[in-house]
This record gives C-alpha cells, sequence and structure tokens, in this order.
C-alpha cells in the first residue's frame, strides 16, 4: 500500500481531474442542443488527445483513444437526427413556382390568423410540419384535409370549440388534423411563465424539425419555435421571415392587406 502511494503523484491527480472534468462535461453535452456543437467538439476532442498524449496522462490518452476508436458510431447515434435532416434536405425535389404561390398565401394567412387571435387573446398551437414525419409523436386528433385560411384557424381555435385545445397540424400546405395533443418538454431550464402550449412547441421541436407558432391566450403574444427554442413575441415581420425560411419561400409574394403590426 505504501509503494503504491509512494507512485501516486501530482501528475497522477491531474489525470485523474481531467478524465472527471470530461466525464461531466459529456454528461452535460448529452442534455444540450448538441447539433451546432459538433466542430467545437471535435477540435476539443483532438486538442485533448493530443495534449494528453505529449503530457502522458496514461488515463486520459486511453480513455480518449478508445472513444476515438468508436467515434463513428457514437456521433452517429447523436446526431441520428441531424444526419437524417441532412439526407432529407439533399432529396428534396425543385418546388414548382405554383406551388411556392401557394406556400407564400399560405404564410399570409397564417399571420393574418395569428395577428387576430393574438389582438382577442384566443389561444393557438399550429405545427408546420418541414422535412420530418412527426404522426408518430400525436395524440389523439382530428383528420382534416382543408386549405389555410385565418377564417378556419380562427373557427378552429375559438374557446367553444371542441378541439381548440390541441394542435393544428399543416403539411403540404393544408391542415390535416386539428385537436392534436404534442409531447411536452421536460427541460428544466424552461421559464415557469410558459404554459402548457409553449412546452408542447418546444417539446416537439426538441424531437423535429417543425416550425410551431404560439399565440399565448394570457398576454395575446406570439411565439415562433424551432429546433428547440422559443422566440417570444414577434412581429409580423419576422414571423413572415421564419415562415419563408422555413417553407423555402421566395420573397416574391405580396405583403397582406392587414399590414405589418
Amino acid at each position: 500500500m505504501s509503494d503504491l502511494l509512494a507512485r501516486f503523484t501530482l501528475l497522477d491527480l491531474c489525470d485523474i481531474l481531467i478524465l472527471a472534468v470530461l466525464i461531466y462535461h459529456f454528461v452535460l453535452f448529452l442534455k444540450k442542443d448538441v447539433a451546432t456543437r459538433l466542430l467545437l467538439i471535435l477540435l476539443v476532442f483532438f486538442s485533448t488527445l493530443f495534449i494528453a498524449r505529449f503530457s502522458r496522462f496514461f488515463a486520459t490518452t486511453w480513455l480518449l483513444s478508445s472513444l476515438f476508436s468508436s467515434a463513428l458510431i457514437i456521433l452517429a447515434i447523436i446526431f441520428q437526427t441531424d444526419i437524417r435532416r441532412a439526407f432529407l434536405s439533399m432529396g428534396r425535389r425543385q418546388i414548382e413556382p405554383h406551388v411556392r404561390d401557394e406556400e407564400a398565401e399560405m404564410i399570409e394567412e397564417l399571420i393574418k390568423a395569428a395577428s387576430e387571435m393574438a389582438e382577442k387573446r384566443i389561444g393557438a398551437l399550429i405545427v408546420i410540419v418541414r422535412h420530418l414525419p412527426i404522426d408518430h409523436l400525436l395524440e389523439i386528433g382530428t383528420q382534416i384535409e382543408a386549405k389555410v385560411t385565418s377564417e378556419l384557424l380562427n373557427s378552429i381555435f375559438l374557446p367553444y370549440s371542441p378541439i381548440h385545445d390541441g394542435a393544428v397540424i399543416i403539411n403540404r400546405g393544408k391542415i390535416t388534423m386539428a385537436g392534436c395533443l404534442l409531447p411536452l418538454s421536460r427541460n428544466p431550464d424552461i421559464s415557469k411563465s410558459f404554459g402548457t402550449r409553449h412546452r408542447a412547441a418546444l417539446g416537439l421541436s426538441e424531437l423535429v424539425d417543425a416550425l410551431i407558432m404560439v399565440v399565448s391566450e394570457e398576454t395575446g403574444k406570439i411565439s415562433m419555435v424551432h429546433d428547440g427554442k422559443i422566440n417570444y413575441d414577434v412581429g409580423a415581420v419576422e414571423t413572415r421571415r421564419m415562415l419563408r425560411r422555413a417553407l423555402d419561400v421566395k420573397r416574391t409574394s405580396k405583403p397582406s392587406a392587414s399590414g405589418d403590426r
């Protein structure tokens, strides 16, 4: 035992501390949004591996070398959603001009509906499906196949409507479902001021690439939720920009008659 303690040097202590810090930060990393951190993580990984080998930190070098041998599998598991998005994006076909016009018209209808409901303090939750399917994440819901209009959206979310509490799903330019329940986010950092609609929007955006519009019944503010982030109290200009970007619609449409409010 005394021989073992005699061999335990300050270098070994630093080695163990580095190992503990790496494991701790890796666990924190898994709990956060990992999609935009790949290059930074790889840079830190290889820099730490080089320093560990140069400094003769054997435990740290062993761990990083073991991780490197299975790095492709680990990255594929962690970034499976982003890899899938990339392949889907590569396989997208060119959208015909008339389809772009319909999407531009739909955007104006969404902005008009959200503005009207915000003025009346009517709560709403609208999901715009992008590349990844969401059917497996929805609970209950009423099947609908209708054109997106502000009148229809307003009628769905009226307080006395039987399906006003759920989410409306818009897919390929059509309202396909209403009254749907979405998975709630388990993120402990969500502000307590956000209600069930915001938590549901955030929960879905953490799993797929959908863009979700939320109209707060309490404040009358409009939020846009995407990729696990909430953009709170956005105006018509910012809403239009985010919708166009999500749907890849060029700026060819005319502003709505109601104007940007």
